[in-house]
């Protein structure tokens, strides 16, 4: 199980969060633009953590967590709101996987290994592909695995607060480093069990 099928539980902490954005106008594409803006924060925190002070770490950890607690929001909103369609699916989407894609490479750049954020954000891309690639041949969404988004953002959001006082280095690489080779291992063999999942119900 991931964290990922815990959402419908949520529901309750959502309510004040849904409220607000819609007594302030804001519709559910208007809260995904401003979850990937939070992406887009936490990978230049990510960077600076890296190159500069490792207290930025912090902010890009904060930064995480809001974007994946509004990626839960715009859902929620559409269907307060009544305005939930493939449009606005569409949109999610779309801006959640360059929202992966920045915070990884924040997380690259910040360490100076690009070969190690190549590996990671291919594992993360593929692990989505896979679950929305169901769906387009007659399947469910897939959501299963060893890690989905939520889980990663957690993960990711852990880390960067762990970074801040962790310091040092194991077999080469800080705790930075090891997160990069955690998504990149995790993310592919999520996306190879969403493949057998598919294919087997293909059979």
């Amino acid at each position: 199980m991931t964290l990922d099928a815990l959402r419908p539980y949520v529901s309750g902490f959502l309510r004040p969060f849904v409220k607000g954005f819609d007594k302030a106008g804001l519709g559910p594409n208007a809260v995904s633009v401003l979850a990937f803006g939070m992406a887009i924060a936490a990978a230049v925190a990510f960077y600076l953590g890296g190159v500069e002070d490792q207290l930025w770490y912090v902010a890009a950890a904060a930064l995480v967590f809001l974007n994946g607690w509004l990626d839960i929001v715009d859902g929620a909103l559409a269907r307060e709101q009544g305005v939930a369609s493939p449009g606005g699916d569409l949109l999610d989407h779309v801006l959640d996987r360059y929202a992966d894609i920045v915070v990884i490479a924040g997380l690259a750049a910040g360490i100076d290994h690009y070969l190690l954020g190549f590996a990671a954000v291919t594992g993360v891309v593929m692990t989505s592909y896979l679950g929305t690639q169901a769906q387009a041949v007659g399947l469910d969404r897939v959501y299963g695995g060893l890690v989905g988004r939520a889980d990663r953002l957690a993960i990711i959001g852990v880390v960067g607060f762990l970074a801040y006082p962790v310091g040092g280095e194991f077999a080469g690489f800080g705790l930075v480093g090891w997160l990069l080779v955690f998504l990149a291992v995790v993310g592919h063999l999520t996306a190879l069990q969403r493949f057998y999942y598919a294919w087997r119900a293909l059979e």
